[in-house]
């Protein structure tokens, strides 16, 4: 079947993805550079969960999740820059004043991961962001030439992946993921 990608508003299929097993449990929820540390850092258990669920109701929703036959997926968030941490971040850099979107996390199911679903989710966070008028959009994954990334570290995306996507390099950063550094990967959309 081919892979459908559409923005993230069914907050099931949400949780599908990023949600943990148990409702109370602490996990990330994709929160962690959506929303201010202190506040990510407050959240207890089911505070995660309807936080999201808020964010999933507002417009434009926290990212775009990918669909065989129905089924939830894969998952990618992606949103105007400016509402997440990685604004006010010191080691990822800002390459210019633009209103970019960021892409941070790229999440596959088990079961479904080797069949191209990261690239149609890439590709989907693009249209997104350019169906909400953004001239740029940002991913900064790892740089890691080609060598294995530990699975619970590679939700950041490989700089090969944007790079087939069509994102050249824009700068450096001064992060670190599973050893490798970070990338700061940009496409530029143009006027929408």
């Amino acid at each position: 079947m081919a892979i459908e990608v559409r923005p993230a508003t069914t907050f099931e299929d949400v949780r599908a993805l990023v949600g943990p097993r148990r409702p109370d449990a602490n996990v990330c929820w994709c929160l962690s550079y959506r929303i201010p540390s202190k506040l990510n850092q407050s959240l207890q258990g089911t505070e995660r969960g309807e936080l999201v669920k808020k964010l999933v109701g507002q417009d434009p929703p926290p990212g775009v999740l990918a669909y065989d036959g129905g089924e939830p997926v894969g998952w990618a968030a992606v949103h105007p820059r400016a509402d997440t941490s990685f604004a006010g971040n010191r080691k990822i850099p800002h390459v210019d004043s633009l209103d970019v979107w960021s892409v941070w996390c790229i999440r596959v199911r088990p079961g479904h991961r080797g069949k191209g679903i990261s690239h149609a989710l890439l590709a989907g966070a693009v249209d997104f962001a350019r169906s909400y008028g953004a001239p740029a959009v940002e991913g900064y994954p790892v740089d890691n030439a080609g060598a294995k990334v530990d699975l619970t570290m590679a939700y950041v995306g490989t700089r090969k992946l944007f790079e087939d996507a069509g994102f050249t390099k824009a700068a450096d950063t001064q992060s670190v993921l599973n050893g490798f550094p970070r990338v700061l990967m940009r496409l530029e959309l143009g006027t929408a």
